[in-house]
């Protein structure tokens, strides 16, 4: 495997990474993460403090530089989850922005506070003062004097990151992906989104998850690319930075949504929606009619991927399919996908109808669970990859999620439904702002099909449609034993930091 970052050998004057008014040039960032990269030394992991900052980004680029396994760390995590990881992954060190008070488990550990300007007289091209700022006050400055010596590359099987799962149906595990997986991911996604280093990449996603983190920050700086970060994602960030210099968005669900929403009525952030060259969509499944809401307003097009923490990237739709809204698109090249039905039988029929779970393998694939060889195994089935995804596949070869395997498989009246066309058909009923879709027991039927809906607001103050109405739109839209059989209604549905539904947590 060649080296992830080739770029920063060149010590180049392009900008790699800028976070609002702060930014760092290729030379910058090479020589400040190859001094940290010495500072660590032959550390077992190294836990990042991951907020969404250029430290963060600078601490991870150093860990892959230096070898040494890093375990992002999310900011909000709560006090159990936080001793669970940090217990699990035995960091023998953190790395964090300076002057950041850790919670108990991390705070007991050596840490080093990330300076993204720090100065390595060792580094060729550096200009600078003995403090580490130039004469005038300002940041230290990195000439392009010369290639950077960086430490040697790893091999392609030797761990890079290990993310710990949301833990949803139990205690978080790490999942430990190693150097290959990560190159692998990011050079199919250069081929399907002819994706350049001409590309400056916006995005306001966390740092801590595979898509925030390897697409948003990897991404670019294995493209040699730049990376504008909003710190917080907003639609007046995402409007100035794509009528500036940006030219792909990288967002979930719940970003398009209040894009989608606005775009219509904000005609600078419709031209500048419109003026990217690639809407990127991830993490969940987006709702056909934010698809069509910002299609209208912007005539631009959002392509969706998919992936998890386990397999990276699966499938994605490429720049230039223009293929039905709301599938995942094809495999991406290098992975296998397969339906697989319940008694494990192959599913050969590509009808777009015909549901099974995907199963893939491919060398985007994680290693292993950290100290869990029992989850490991399960989590395979003849060396494929049991993704726990439910979808069909089109004559086209693209996939198009219907939901989980334990949450959003609803098994009513002896018919295979999945929850997401459910959840699609009740959010084109313009009394619906957001639905989500859940399976409960039934004698007669094994299961019920149960909504859960926040209606929309009404600015002529009208009521809520009544559930029947939304059951009989259901009806109407798809088919009569898809209907749902309860409606709830709530002023919000729960969701993680990613924007996800937790499903769980409505019949909680």
């Amino acid at each position: 495997m060649n080296e992830l970052f080739p770029a920063l050998r060149t010590a180049s004057s392009r900008t790699a990474l800028r976070f609002q008014d702060r930014a760092l040039t290729y030379g910058q960032l090479a020589a400040a993460a190859g001094t940290l990269a010495e500072r660590i030394g032959a550390e077992r992991r190294v836990a990042v403090w991951a907020t969404p900052t250029l430290e963060t980004s600078v601490a991870v680029v150093a860990a892959l530089l230096a070898g040494i396994p890093a375990v992002p760390v999310n900011p909000k995590i709560g006090e159990s989850e936080l001793a669970h990881i940090v217990s699990d992954s035995a960091p023998t060190l953190v790395l964090t922005e300076p002057s950041t008070e850790l919670p108990g488990p991390l705070a007991a550990l050596p840490r080093i506070d990330v300076d993204p300007h720090e100065r390595h007289e060792g580094h060729e091209g550096y200009e600078g003062t003995e403090s580490g700022a130039t004469a005038e006050g300002s940041e230290p400055r990195w000439t392009t004097a010369g290639p950077v010596e960086l430490p040697p590359e790893p091999g392609a099987e030797a761990p890079a990151v290990i993310v710990y799962t949301s833990g949803t149906t139990g205690r978080p595990k790490g999942v430990v992906i190693p150097r290959r997986a990560i190159a692998s991911t990011l050079d199919a996604l250069e081929e399907a989104w002819q994706w350049t280093a001409d590309d400056v990449l916006v995005h306001g996603l966390p740092l801590f998850h595979v898509h925030g983190l390897i697409l948003g920050i990897l991404g670019p700086l294995r493209r040699g690319g730049t990376v504008h970060h909003l710190g917080r994602f907003s639609t007046e960030g995402v409007a100035r930075e794509l009528a500036g210099a940006g030219t792909m968005l990288f967002g979930v669900p719940t970003m398009y949504h209040r894009l989608a929403a606005e775009a219509g009525d904000n005609p600078a952030l419709a031209k500048a929606l419109g003026g990217a060259r690639l809407l990127v969509s991830g993490s969940a499944a987006l709702p056909l009619t934010d698809h069509q809401k910002i299609m209208a307003a912007t005539g631009a097009r959002v392509v969706e991927r998919y992936g998890m923490t386990e397999t990276l990237m699966n499938t994605a739709v490429r720049a230039d399919d223009t293929g039905a809204p709301g599938t995942v698109g094809v495999p991406l090249p290098g992975v296998h996908a397969r339906l697989v039905d319940e008694s494990g039988t192959v599913i050969e029929e590509s009808d777009g109808e015909t549901v099974g779970e995907i199963q893939v393998r491919g060398p985007n694939l994680f290693v292993e669970y950290l100290n869990r060889p029992d989850a490991t195994a399960e989590a395979f089935d003849g060396g494929w990859f049991r993704t726990g995804d439910m979808a069909t596949r089109d004559a086209g070869g693209r996939y198009r999620i219907v939901g989980r395997k334990a949450t959003d498989l609803i098994k009513s009246g002896g018919y295979k439904i999945g929850a997401g066309e459910i959840e699609n058909s009740l959010l084109e009923h313009p009394g619906v702002a957001e639905a989500a879709v859940t399976g409960e027991p039934d004698e007669d039927l094994g299961e019920r099909i149960v909504a859960w809906i926040v209606p929309a607001p009404d600015e002529n103050g009208g009521a809520a449609p009544s559930p029947q109405e939304l059951i009989d739109h259901v009806a109407a839209q798809l088919a009569p034993h898809k209907r749902p059989r309860v409606v709830h209604f709530l002023d919000a549905l729960p969701r993680n930091d990613m924007g996800k539904i937790l499903k769980r947590g409505l019949h909680a």
